[in-house]
């Protein structure tokens, strides 16, 4: 739907394609991961497959927008835009979006035969009891208040909430803002303020370097604690766009913005496997959006105030050290977790192996 709206030349309409656009965005960023984890239990592969798994699918979604960002290329330069009737429009720029709109229908059908529903077990055994017990079904906002209260109680996840926020504002900014940055760098290189950059050719670069950073992830997570990976992730991306901020050289910021890419390949697994050791299975889409929140409050603040390119990855940096900083909290209170977990389960048997006293004995 949010597709067809950029058929008509109508602000109203565009409007409500946005908000359809961003309550897909929001189901695309935590129903899919939310399905994905569940899957991994009730199959009962171990926490190293689930690391895999987010690598190979970051892995294949840098190649589809790879092909994506060429097809579309194509596609847009194929006809010119042409009106047709009142405020409805067809053709150029918006042969994309009719492109994308199969491709999300096909999608959605071999979910809906495909995959097998996840209602969440707490959710289904706490319908029965209120039937049981007489009283009411839960109201529609009780998953987000329940998400809420056990982010303010948990540290983990509401460090985990932060971190995620601060890097994926900071990945939206770079969405933003790469385009009039490398404009204006080469601009100024070249003199005549005129300059066409490949934006398809770069895009389809970017996307290689993503690929290069799931691959990477994949030999790292072998032989270190995803949350020790996401350590280094976030302060390369933090060099990385300090780099693009106090550059003047239009190689340069490309090459950081490369290295930038690297970080975001590697960070939707990393981030993925953390989230799936961290955020409860019962509350874990909730919680998914409610991460969202504070996200979309950073990106509004970069667009509304009017932030040079400059100044935006000035910002970028700013969030992503301390997105850095957090991180190593959060590594330190899971490594105390992680030693916590296995001290209990030795304990228990030096217990089983010790015979209970008798009265006769005492």
């Amino acid at each position: 739907a949010s597709c067809l709206t950029k058929h008509f030349n109508d602000f109203n309409i565009l409007m409500l394609g946005r908000l359809l656009g961003g309550v897909a965005t929001s189901l695309l960023f935590s129903v899919f991961e939310a399905w994905l984890i569940r899957s991994h239990s009730d199959a009962k592969i171990s926490k190293q497959q689930l690391s895999n798994s987010f690598s190979t699918a970051s892995y294949g979604n840098s190649i589809i927008a790879i092909i994506a960002g060429l097809l579309a290329n194509k596609a847009a330069s194929a006809t010119d835009m042409k009106h047709i009737t009142g405020v409805v429009y067809i053709g150029g720029f918006l042969n994309p979006f009719d492109i994308a709109l199969v491709a999300l229908v096909v999608c959605g059908m071999l979910a809906s035969t495909l995959w097998d529903e996840n209602y969440g077990h707490s959710d289904a055994e706490d319908n029965e009891n209120s039937s049981d017990d007489g009283r009411s079904a839960p109201n529609w906002y009780d998953g987000l208040k329940n998400a809420f209260i056990a982010a303010s109680r948990s540290r983990d996840i509401l460090l985990c909430g932060i971190i995620s926020s601060l890097f994926e504002g900071s990945m939206y900014i770079f969405v933003f803002m790469w385009t009039p940055a490398l404009t204006a760098l080469m601009d100024k290189k070249e003199g005549d303020g005129d300059v066409k950059l490949p934006f398809g050719v770069i895009f389809s670069t970017f996307m290689v370097c993503c690929m290069a950073g799931s691959s990477l992830f994949s030999i790292l997570i072998g032989k270190s604690k995803a949350q020790v990976v996401a350590v280094g992730v976030f302060a390369v991306a933090s060099v990385a766009m300090g780099m693009v901020a106090f550059s003047s050289s239009g190689d340069v910021a490309f090459s950081a913005m490369n290295l930038f890419e690297m970080c975001v390949g590697m960070y939707f697994p990393v981030m993925g496997t953390m989230k799936g050791a961290i955020v409860p299975e019962d509350k874990r889409a909730a919680i998914y959006n409610l991460y969202r929140i504070p996200l979309n409050f950073i990106v509004l603040f970069s667009l509304l105030t009017d932030l040079t390119p400059k100044q935006s990855f000035q910002l970028n940096c700013s969030m992503l050290s301390v997105a850095t900083v957090l991180q190593i909290i959060l590594m330190k209170r899971r490594s105390l977790h992680d030693e916590q977990e296995e001290k209990v389960p030795s304990e228990v048997r030096e217990q089983e192996a010790v015979p209970l006293s008798t009265d006769s004995e005492v």
